[in-house]
Formats: C-alpha cells, sequence, structure tokens
C-alpha cells in the first residue's frame, strides 16, 4: 500500500480510517493516516503525537483547548502542599479556571483529611451578616 504523502486524515474521515485498520500496529495505523515525514535520508517518521491528537479531537476530547495555555508557567497539578508557615496556597491557575475575583468569599468546612471551600453569593453573605 504505497502511497504519496497527502494531508493526514482528521474527524470522521480519520475515525473511520482507524476503525479499518485496528489489525495494525499503531505506527503503521498512524502512517496509513497520513502522519508521518520523510526526512532528508528517505526514512520515514512516523508521528505519534499528532496522530494521537488528531484521533482526540476527531473524538471531541481537545487536549489544548484554545486560549488555555500561553506557554508561560506550569501545568496544574491538582495539588497543593502546607507550607512551613501552615498556609496552603490555592494558585492562580485555579482561580482563574473557576472565574474566581479578588475578594470573592468562601466558608472552610473541615472534614477528616479533606476540606471543602463552598463558595459563598452574595445573598448568603448579606443574610449571614444580619443574623
Amino acid at each position: 500500500m504505497s502511497e504519496t504523502q497527502t494531508a493526514p486524515l482528521t474527524g470522521k474521515a480519520l475515525l473511520q480510517k482507524v476503525k479499518e485498520l485496528s489489525h495494525l500496529p499503531r505506527r503503521e495505523t498512524a502512517m496509513q493516516c497520513g502522519y508521518y515525514a520523510t526526512t532528508k535520508n528517505n526514512q520515514t517518521r512516523v508521528n505519534l503525537t499528532d496522530f494521537y491528537n488528531a484521533v482526540l479531537a476527531a473524538k471531541g476530547i481537545p487536549l489544548d483547548p484554545e486560549g488555555s495555555r500561553d506557554g508561560r508557567g506550569r501545568e496544574p497539578t491538582y495539588r497543593v502542599s502546607v507550607h512551613r508557615n501552615g498556609q496552603i496556597v490555592i494558585g492562580s491557575t485555579y482561580t482563574e479556571a473557576m472565574g474566581l475575583e479578588p475578594g470573592d468569599e468562601f466558608e472552610i468546612k473541615l472534614g477528616y483529611k479533606h476540606i471543602h471551600l463552598k463558595q459563598l453569593d452574595e445573598e448568603e453573605e448579606e443574610n449571614g451578616q444580619e443574623a
């Protein structure tokens, strides 16, 4: 099945081809779907990363939503640790993802080995202050 290189398959066409080639190894499947490049020495290099990203995107699972990363900083780990002074800091990545603004308030509920933060609405704040 020797073909000249064309644009890699995407979307439904990619998913259909992957299904048809399910009996082949993943590198061969990626190559048959157009996810490869030929080097100066006429060697073929399969681009599995782009292939996997295209398959996920075709299934509606984008790995990098537009505007989510600007190339700076670290990826969120969804973990925090207690600092020497006993404080726990929640980074701006998380507060931005939640759409929080400076001054937003939370009620802290302590459980056995967990902490729940419940965002207070303006109505709840007013009711709580009046009581």
